[in-house]
């Protein structure tokens, strides 16, 4: 008996699939790099965020409970104004897609900045203004995503991705292999954020520069999904 088709669409073939791909390794790089290096928290798993609020307040940590709530703030911040930027954008009939990753480009290339000026080791206060810009590039790109791809698809958060994934499994539908690679991306990406810290450490937040820029030199059209054109 022929499997049926898995339940929701992945983000399509080669072509479509590699800025995803790219994207998701760059938050899964960028998730290290905030938790190893500004503050131990997560710049788009905002489920970890939340929790981690609640363990500051009742360990009595308020480095940990600033540091959370900077990133969730960051976040939803990024997310508001991504949406908004991509309204306004539609109303008046032009593509925003660039634009919103190229605004995300400008968040990444300013940690970087500060980064360097630090020499790879913010003080308190700078380490608090990266952690915010990170988290913030972070919400325009789910609000990004969220606005452009296929059903289902995430490059920052992955817990629905994975509860999709594995619901396809028990119920022995074909696996959508795209999905599957996404998920290993985050991983992926975090070992290489983990390695850059470790090994090049003043140089770190210039790999989710330079997978960012990949995504954005890539023809147009691979970076307008099937079915949800850019319009």
């Amino acid at each position: 008996m022929e499997a049926s088709a898995p339940s929701q669409a992945g983000p399509g073939g080669p072509r479509s699939r590699a800025p995803f791909l790219l994207l998701t390794l760059l938050a899964g790089a960028l998730n290290a790099i905030s938790f190893l290096a500004l503050g131990g928290v997560f710049v788009s798993v905002m489920t970890a965020n939340l929790a981690l609020v609640g363990i500051a307040a009742g360990g009595s940590d308020p480095s940990l409970a600033v540091n959370s709530v900077v990133a969730l703030a960051g976040y939803i911040a990024g997310v508001l104004l991504g949406a908004r930027y991509r309204e306004r954008r539609e109303r008046e009939s032009r593509p925003a897609l660039r634009g919103l990753l190229g605004g995300e480009m400008l968040l990444l290339c300013g940690v970087l900045a500060g980064w360097f000026a630090a020499d790879g080791s913010p003080p308190a206060a700078l380490r608090t203004v990266l952690l915010g810009a990170a988290a913030l590039a972070m919400g325009c790109q789910s609000a990004t995503i969220r606005a452009t791809a296929p059903p289902g698809v995430s490059t920052t958060y992955m817990t629905g991705l994975l509860t999709a994934v594995l619901t396809d499994v028990l119920a022995r539908r074909r696996p959508d292999w795209s999905r599957t690679a996404l998920l290993l991306a985050i991983p992926a990406g975090a070992a290489l954020g983990t390695l850059a810290v470790g090994t090049a450490r003043t140089a770190a937040p210039l790999l989710p520069v330079v997978l960012l820029a990949a995504v954005l030199v890539l023809p147009t059209d691979r970076l307008d999904p099937p079915g949800r054109p850019d319009h």
